[in-house]
């Protein structure tokens, strides 16, 4: 049985041309072993945090009003940077379509996509739709996730865990359907549980063990149901961790391949890298 197809990470994209000024910003923005590219990275990143502050500071009436005319500017500055940014992306890789429709190219359009949307949507009546499409732009934050290296082992083994996690949450699902049935029909809107629903909701807080405290049994019956709960939510709270952390091994496991470009022999790639960051030239794999 085949592996699951990883979630595309920049790695696997290849510049549009091989010389060029297409060819020097594919480099620039896309590679990070020279001074460029580092500086580029180092001005991007520091551009994201200082957005995600200004979103942030905005949010505080009384920032908001002291400083609006300049939080705005400021919004709008960034807006046109990382437009600048997505668009030069789209500019130097060969498949602009393939790249706009991955998780770094959709989330690069979401960075930008709110403070336009906010241009659209008038009225006064409208504000606070405005006020929520602006906080979209928190995040930004995973637009950071292209710089941390270990990023794409990472969704690697929550891409291969998939089905595995899917069984677990259904199974959940299940359990947390048939106590809260129980529950309601021991309890009763009497105590609380005033709908199905509603003890649902307090299966998935006991089971979680989180336990708020604002519905609790009060028959014995009920009592002698919510230990059991409480004792199969911690006999399966550690699941998903074991299932993510075999995954997350086998990644790691497999990261240890050398990935040789048999163009200029560069051998410093990611994992699941397709194409050379230095020359584009596609990789071939030899095991250390």
């Amino acid at each position: 049985m085949g592996q699951p197809k990883p979630l595309q990470s920049e790695s696997s994209v290849a510049p549009a041309t091989q010389s060029g000024w297409r060819a020097r910003w594919f480099h620039i923005i896309f590679a990070h072993d020279d001074a460029p590219g580092r500086l580029f990275d180092l001005v991007l990143i520091v551009a994201i945090l200082s957005s995600i502050l200004v979103t942030m500071l905005d949010t505080v009436v009384d920032l908001s009003e002291r400083f609006e005319t300049a939080f705005y500017v400021l919004e709008w500055i960034f807006t046109i940077a990382f437009t600048v940014e997505y668009v030069m992306r789209l500019a130097v890789v060969a498949k602009p379509r393939r790249y706009a429709l991955s998780f770094y190219g959709i989330i690069d359009l979401l960075a930008v996509l709110p403070t336009y949307l906010s241009l659209v949507v008038t009225g006064s009546q409208y504000l606070l739709v405005i006020r929520a499409v602006r906080i979209l732009r928190i995040f930004r934050i995973l637009k950071m996730a292209r710089y941390v290296g270990e990023a794409d082992l990472l969704w690697s083994a929550l891409e291969r865990a998939r089905h595995k996690i899917l069984i677990f949450v259904s199974t959940i699902l299940t359990l947390v359907l048939i106590f809260g049935a129980l529950m309601y029909l021991v309890e009763g809107p009497q105590h609380g549980f005033t709908s199905i629903p509603r003890a649902m909701y307090w299966a998935i807080v006991t089971l979680t063990t989180v336990g708020y405290g604002d519905i609790t049994p009060h028959t014995v019956l009920g009592q002698v149901l919510t230990s059991l709960i409480m004792l199969v939510g911690y006999s399966i709270i550690a699941v998903p961790t074991g299932i993510f952390a075999a995954e997350l091994a086998a990644g790691i496991r497999d990261a240890r391949q050398r990935t040789v470009c048999p163009g200029c022999q560069l051998d410093d790639h990611n994992a699941d890298a397709r194409y050379c960051r230095r020359c584009g030239t596609e990789l071939t794999r030899t095991p250390q």
